[in-house]
């Protein structure tokens, strides 16, 4: 009886253990993603400006440009962004899943260490990968990474159109998985300034243009990377938080086994005591 006392109350010790590295882990977590989160702002204020910049350029350029993407025949590329890191759920399984019906005829770019692992699983190979970003500062150096690759894939490949898939964070709480179109751009969505003079440039309009729309492309991977990260770390937070629930739950049967025992031992050393007790008055 005592043995199994000893062992419940370790076993206790070691969930308790457990219960620090993951209330450690959802720490983490969280503030990884509020950080993310709050850099996003200035990464949808930097998309806009270069918005507005191409906006202008294209006032510089022939009225009878095309401004909507034509459909041309060839390979789609895709970029998508998994998890980098383990205990985050279902998180690149959902990102696969969304692109499942595309992604084994496409040109596939993948970011995220564990997403390429799972997609290997399922018997996908990316053309290329690369681990994600394992914190904010490193996300600027991972888009960069990504568009040259994206470039090197156009050039040497028949990529006529490229998709982002990317895990989301949800306002109301969970995370959803966007996908849309990154490549070509749609000129029609960039609003034109109306009754202004046109800019000065020491570019010609398309020179211009093909810089500002390789900005821009920098800037969507940017935050297409900022969301992948925060979204991550919400989904290795929920999953710890549900972890805690589970240590909780189990520390409460421990216990009530404890208590159990504990019980049970006393009972046996009173009963131990009182038949030593009646034993001696016998003797007497």
């Amino acid at each position: 009886m005592a043995e199994r006392l000893a062992d419940v109350v370790a076993q206790i010790q070691n969930v308790r253990q457990l219960e620090s590295v993951v209330t450690a882990m959802r720490g983490i977590a969280a503030s990884r993603a509020q950080r993310g989160r709050a850099l996003l702002a200035g990464i949808d204020a930097y998309s806009r400006v270069v918005s507005r910049a191409i906006g202008h350029a294209l006032s510089l350029m022939p009225a009878d440009m095309p401004r909507s993407p034509s459909l041309l025949r060839g390979k789609l590329g895709l970029v998508l962004f998994c998890a980098e890191q383990g205990f985050a759920g279902a998180f690149s399984e959902r990102v696969l899943d969304a692109a499942a019906s595309d992604v084994s005829s496409a040109v596939v770019l993948m970011i995220g260490t564990r997403g390429t692992i799972v997609a290997k699983e399922r018997g996908l190979l990316p053309t290329w990968t690369a681990p994600m970003a394992t914190h904010v500062d490193a996300i600027p150096a991972i888009a960069n990474q990504i568009a040259d690759a994206l470039y090197g894939q156009i050039a040497s490949t028949a990529i006529v159109r490229v998709d982002i898939v990317v895990s989301r964070s949800a306002s109301g709480g969970g995370i959803y998985v966007d996908r849309h179109s990154l490549l070509p751009l749609d000129l029609t969505k960039f609003a034109r300034p109306i009754n202004e003079q046109p800019p000065l440039t020491t570019l010609s309009p398309h020179d211009l243009l093909e810089r500002l729309t390789a900005e821009y492309v920098y800037a969507q991977l940017c935050e297409a990377a900022m969301h992948a990260f925060a979204s991550e770390n919400d989904a290795r937070m929920m999953a710890m938080a549900a972890a805690k629930t589970n240590i909780g739950t189990k520390l409460t049967s421990l216990s009530q086994r404890e208590q159990q025992l504990r019980q049970a031992e006393i009972t046996t050393e009173i009963v131990e005591l009182a038949a030593g007790a009646e034993a001696s008055l016998r003797r007497r």
